[in-house]
């Protein structure tokens, strides 16, 4: 049988190709040992066409979307269910069509049904997910791979559960904190775009209609209100033609890496990102450490879930170092990126043994730590936009009260 794959190497070059090999998990373990990380591996039809990934009975035709945080909510409810199952002695096949008949969503529906049809077919858990690389990422197939080779399925299922939820937790924490500041930002927007479409412009014709002469402030007010009238539809183009340009800049390889500069450097933001960063690289390093997937195995896993470029390149090079036979605590040292905490915790687990239990331990602490940050932060954040929004506020009311004070002030003395 032939197979098409898409793969990494230990730099993080994408290649692409076909292999013959008995069976997918030989396909895989081949490219393995040429040091390829595969993403997605699919058989290659008669007539050279290649089967779509993620192509099913039950999803023929069509690929599965799931957006970001339901699938990480679904992920964490179906690894931990599963590992419960599985460990209580029910066949897998089973488990897995259990967990779709109780399953809420329908695209996970879908998704689950697909895995149970493979799964019914022979094909082990771990190639099931690889037809489905946009939801189950290399980490969690490494995982469940691991787990099938090392005879410990439902521990390994315990701990992707474990480390999903850490994920899904930290999400909901940032999200959470964000909603309330969003939603004042919205409402600031909403006030003045109201205050200037609908109450300056009664002033208007008031103050035309006294042909007196205006502040600055005041005539300032009013050419942002009739701007803002007459060519709204303009406004509306460009802050429209404004977001897909930018989320178009941002999909490139320089817009990615500029953004991802300004996180790491930014004085406000730097810290944070960071921290963030590097508590979700120690957490995959130590799962799959403790799921015994080997050091270069898992820097070169914890490099794809990386988001930032910058810590994608820091763990590439813990990765030449630990080939060259040095440490991961020398490369991380080097780095301004990682706090000496972080570095000095990673080389006593070095010198002690146990460097995953070290760095659960260590992401565990960044991760509650940054939940304090952000919630301190937000808490800061809400009464600035307040005080933002009444300064603007106050600005309005000044420029259109202001003449009404100075007409009041002139009849006064016209009338002594």
């Amino acid at each position: 049988m032939k197979f098409s794959y898409e793969a990494f190497d230990a730099t993080g070059k994408k290649s692409r190709g076909t292999v013959d090999a008995i069976g997918q998990s030989e396909a895989i373990e081949s490219l393995r040992r040429q040091s390829l990380f595969v993403s997605v591996i699919a058989e290659v039809r008669s007539g050279g066409r290649a089967e779509e990934p993620g192509a099913t009975p039950a999803t023929a035709g069509k690929r599965i979307k799931i957006g970001k945080g339901r699938k990480l909510k679904n992920m964490a409810m179906f690894t931990r269910q599963l590992a419960v199952l599985v460990a209580s002695g029910t066949p897998l096949a089973d488990a897995m069509g259990a967990l779709e008949r109780q399953s809420k969503d329908k695209a996970w529906r879908e998704l689950v049904a697909a895995l149970r049809l493979r799964i019914e077919e022979g094909m082990p858990l771990s190639e099931a997910m690889a037809q489905f690389p946009d939801v189950f990422d290399a980490v969690a197939r490494s995982l469940i791979a691991a787990g099938e080779a090392g005879g410990i399925f439902d521990v390994m299922l315990d701990r992707l559960a474990v480390l999903t939820k850490k994920s899904l937790h930290v999400r909901q924490a940032v999200m959470g904190a964000m909603v309330y500041p969003a939603l004042l930002i919205v409402i600031a927007i909403n006030v003045l775009c109201g205050m200037l479409l609908f109450v300056v412009p009664k002033f208007a014709d008031l103050f035309a209609s006294l042909d007196a002469p205006l502040p600055s402030t005041t005539k300032f007010l009013l050419n942002l209100s009739e701007l803002l009238r007459n060519y709204w539809w303009a406004g509306l183009i460009g802050v429209v033609a404004a977001f897909f340009s930018v989320r178009f800049w941002l999909k490139t390889t320089q817009g990615k890496r500029a953004v991802d500069t300004v996180m790491v450097r930014a004085p406000m933001v730097k810290n944070i990102t960071q921290s963030f960063a590097v508590a979700r690289i120690l957490r995959v390093l130590g799962t799959l450490l403790n799921g015994r997937v080997p050091m270069l195995d898992a820097l070169a896993l914890a490099r794809q879930t990386s988001k930032n470029v910058h810590f994608a390149e820091l763990v590439a090079k813990a990765e030449d170092a630990v080939t060259r036979g040095s440490p991961v605590s020398s490369a991380f040292g080097e780095s301004n990126l990682v706090s000496p905490a972080v570095v000095e915790a990673i080389r006593s687990g070095e010198n002690s043994g146990q460097m995953a239990t070290l760095m659960l331990n260590m992401a565990d602490f960044l991760d509650e730590e940054n939940e304090v940050v952000v919630k301190s932060l937000t808490s800061i954040l809400e009464p600035v936009i307040l005080i933002g929004l009444g300064v603007v506020v106050g600005f309005i009311a000044i420029s259109i009260f202001l003449p009404m004070f100075d007409l009041t002030s002139m009849a006064h003395q016209g009338g002594g």
